[in-house]
């Protein structure tokens, strides 16, 4: 499986600096926001990853994160020149995908719990079909909205409702088999003149396809779109970093658990940043 991290456009509604500095270049507490969807999709296993962002935003993103070599990973770009629809994310990268099954994140959403990388996985091996995924929230009517029968069956999916069927809105994180490019490129804009992921789920839906799996309370589902969020997200890495000693979102330190890289390179990107704390949380995963 290849993943896709939509960074900007239809992913970026944050404040006027954003048209001076990417929000996704933006640190959360210690570390770039791409890192977090980033090592999402590396705890799931997906090595080749595609960027996809504005014309402005994306030269930034190929100085931060580079190729991928020194992550064991292999990393390609694509400016979406007119923010779409997130839809639009396998249609831009069709070629990349190659016919093959796909993940997509979304540049400012942030997750953490127990379980995740089982989670992941999981999703991650899929064949047939789509997975997404479902959290309880207060007020979901800003969100795509999941739908279930007495029996926990999935039977609607709306996008952004007035009166939301449930309190189970969809995070920006879907995992999908090879027919996604196909069936997103056979979709037609909504009202609001996107190609809406609610429709290409709908479509996975209709074929009776469709797997929903929910994070349970106490899992951490941050979508950093707004600038209480982004706060609220610093914090939380700030508190769980500090309390625990674990780092989250280290892309080096996953890495190099998949065993993508070995402890000379870990080290080598360690001494990079040495002075920080960051780096120096890496060298001390090195057992000498």
């Amino acid at each position: 499986m290849k993943g896709i991290i939509l960074a900007g456009g239809s992913a970026t509604r944050l404040f006027p600096l954003s048209k001076a500095i990417s929000k996704q270049i933006m640190p959360v507490y210690d570390k770039p926001m791409i890192y977090y969807p980033l090592s999402t999709l590396m705890l799931a296993g997906i090595r080749e990853v595609l960027i996809i962002s504005t014309p402005h935003d994306l030269p930034m993103f190929r100085k931060l994160l580079g190729t991928g070599d020194d992550l064991g990973m292999k990393f390609e770009y694509i400016v979406q020149e007119v923010p779409n629809g997130l839809a639009q994310a396998f249609v831009l990268g069709a070629d990349f995908l190659a016919r093959e099954p796909g993940c997509l994140i979304l540049g400012d959403n942030m997750f953490h719990g127990q379980g995740f990388s089982k989670m992941l996985k999981e999703a991650a091996s899929i064949e047939n079909g789509a997975c997404i995924f479902g959290y309880y929230v207060k007020d979901p009517r800003a969100y795509g909205v999941v739908e279930f029968d007495d029996r926990g069956k999935v039977i609607s999916l709306e996008e952004k409702p007035e009166k939301p069927k449930s309190n189970y809105a969809v995070p920006g994180l879907y995992f999908y088999d090879k027919t996604v490019t196909q069936k997103a490129k056979a979709l037609k804009p909504s009202a609001r003149g996107e190609y809406e992921i609610t429709d290409l789920n709908k479509c996975f839906l209709e074929e009776g396809s469709l797997k929903v799996q929910l994070f349970g309370r106490g899992f951490a589902w941050l979508d950093t779109g707004n600038c209480d969020s982004l706060l609220e997200a610093g914090n939380y890495v700030e508190t769980i970093q500090n309390r625990q000693g674990f780092y989250i979102s280290c892309i080096e330190e996953i890495a190099w658990r998949n065993k993508w890289i070995d402890n000379k390179q870990l080290e080598s990107l360690g001494r990079k940043l040495d002075k920080t704390a960051y780096g120096r949380y890496i060298l001390s995963l090195i057992e000498y």
